[in-house]
């Protein structure tokens, strides 16, 4: 709406009564699917899980017995646009994780669905103060990277080399550090790009830290995978990296949002 700020339009329009989204929701999966109950149920068991969840997780987190019934449900997601399946390196088919990439189920499961039990104290202006909206934040900045890894091939020069694009995930043990990547991309001339992807208000600097986590989470990914292949760690973030005597020598690359919009 002209004349608002982007704040004001998102409380007209997802948390007033009478905002055009606000139960939006509530008609859109009945709309598109003969009895959407379980399609929500999955819709919302991704919801809690950012990482993703592989079939047996999911299973596991709705009580929905596995067979051809649940392979429609997720089928008719994923065809639909709600759920997006992904690689997990160094998986078989059966570990597929599936993320949930609607924007706006995400965002509703999120901020709304609890907004409208309180509607005098839920309003966006408190809520994007909070630290779930920063951690929506970069789940949602996550989502959008992963949608445009044709994009990041371009950006990093390597669209003329086969590649494949998956994540990396590690639960912790005693002895093993948890490892989690949300997108590497596999190439066929024995290189390995692995992608921190960062929202951040400003130009991203590394601290020592935080150099160190990553050194550690690289190290991590070789043990655990025993690649042979050249790994390089890369930085996508919102608005580019600071170059600093932390990054130097541990950055291969440092890429910005605007390359996700660039034509293929």
């Amino acid at each position: 709406m002209g004349g608002k700020s982007a704040a004001q339009n998102i409380e007209q329009i997802c948390f007033s009564n009478t905002g055009i989204l606000s139960d939006e929701f509530l008609r859109l999966y009945p709309a598109l699917f003969e009895d959407a109950t379980h399609h929500i149920e999955i819709i919302k068991a991704m919801a809690q899980k950012w990482k993703g969840l592989t079939r047996q997780e999911l299973i596991t987190a709705t009580d929905l017995p596995d067979g051809g019934t649940l392979t429609n449900y997720l089928d008719e997601l994923t065809h639909s646009g709600f759920i997006t399946p992904y690689n997990a390196f160094g998986k078989k088919q059966k570990d597929l994780l599936y993320r949930l990439t609607d924007e706006y189920s995400l965002f509703y499961l999120q901020f709304m669905q609890h907004s409208a039990l309180q509607p005098q104290k839920a309003t966006w202006q408190q809520l994007s103060q909070t630290q779930a909206y920063k951690s929506w934040s970069g789940y949602a900045f996550e989502n959008l990277c992963l949608k445009h890894s044709e994009q990041i091939k371009k950006a990093l020069g390597i669209s003329g080399i086969y590649s494949e694009s998956s994540s990396f995930y590690h639960k912790g043990t005693a002895t093993q550090q948890g490892v989690q990547i949300d997108l590497l991309i596999d190439r066929k001339d024995n290189v390995i790009n692995l992608f921190e992807l960062k929202f951040y208000t400003e130009s991203f600097s590394i601290s020592k830290s935080y150099a160190d986590d990553l050194r550690n989470k690289v190290g991590a990914f070789n043990t655990l995978t025993k690649t042979k292949k050249q790994v390089f760690l890369n930085l996508l973030s919102t608005f580019g990296l600071k170059p600093n005597e932390h990054s130097i020598g541990l950055i291969s690359s440092a890429l910005s949002i605007d390359i996700l919009f660039e034509k293929i």
